[in-house]
């Protein structure tokens, strides 16, 4: 007597292995990024009284045919990969924005409908040169743990310095640590920080500017620049070196070629 279960399993596999291929498939890729691309421009729409006053049934269609496609493309990949879908962390960040869209947005949730936009992040791990740029930032967080410590030691003794000297006479930007910290923040950026801040105090304090020129230097032109060069160090590290023949290929190419050399050899000798 046969069994059909065998026969069952074999089918689902199939069927699995096909739907994988499709979601895999470039032209799918492509047609999602082209759902997300025109979806964020809609959700964009959305934020125009005249546009919703003129097609508001329409931009609110699209949004939900939208929404309906990316719900198909998690329950295929869920059926094609099965549990080993959670188990990529771009799956994960798929499967999260998706579930935030289909919460209700009334009462307190309502916010959620401004969350929408975020559908539009989803092409950071559709596009493989985006994902890549963020990959290599999240292997530079470690490494710029140190360099956020040593800045914010910076900002503390320069706090703690500028509120000392500076503090008496400029109470509003230097008369706690806290104001010193955000004053010396606004410095950093070079934010106004000449005109709106250090002329001002220069007035006063003439020497200022051997506090406040130094401080740039080491802030704004050095620390900083560790940051970037910590990300472009680790998005190169991230690449992938082209990967050699394995040994087992390099040995056979090498026997045909003796072989070939010992035919040309007895040719010769004839």
């Amino acid at each position: 007597m046969n069994n059909p279960m065998p026969d069952a399993g074999a089918a689902g596999r199939t069927l699995r292995a096909r739907v994988q291929r499709l979601v895999e498939s470039a032209r799918f890729q492509n047609f999602i990024i082209a759902v997300i691309l025109v979806n964020a421009v809609v959700i964009g729409f959305e934020t125009s009284p005249a546009a919703m006053a003129r097609a508001g049934a329409f931009l609110m269609l699209l949004d939900r045919i939208a929404l309906g496609i990316f719900v198909v493309e998690i329950g295929l990949k869920l059926f094609a990969y099965g549990w080993r879908f959670f188990r990529g962390g771009w799956n994960w960040f798929d499967f999260i924005i998706v579930a935030i869209a289909l919460m209700p947005a009334g009462g307190g949730l309502a916010v959620l409908r401004a969350l929408r936009i975020l559908r539009a992040m989803r092409l950071i791990s559709v596009v493989p040169s985006m994902r890549k740029v963020v990959e290599g930032l999240l292997r530079a967080i470690p490494a710029m743990g140190s360099v956020v410590l040593l800045l914010a030691l910076v900002f503390y003794v320069s706090s703690v310095i500028a509120t000392k000297l500076f503090g008496p006479a400029f109470p509003e930007w230097f008369g706690s640590i806290g104001a010193s910290l955000y004053s010396l923040f606004q410095i950093m950026t070079l934010e106004s920080w000449s005109m709106g801040i250090v002329r001002p105090v220069m007035e006063v304090e003439p020497n200022a500017w051997l506090f406040f020129v130094p401080f740039i230097l080491v802030t704004s032109f050095m620390v900083l620049n560790l940051f970037i060069a910590i990300i472009v160090t680790a998005m190169t590290e991230g690449e992938e070196p082209p990967s050699p023949l394995p040994i087992k290929e390099l040995t056979q190419e090498m026997a045909a070629l003796r072989a070939e050399i010992a035919e040309l050899r007895a040719a010769r000798g004839r």
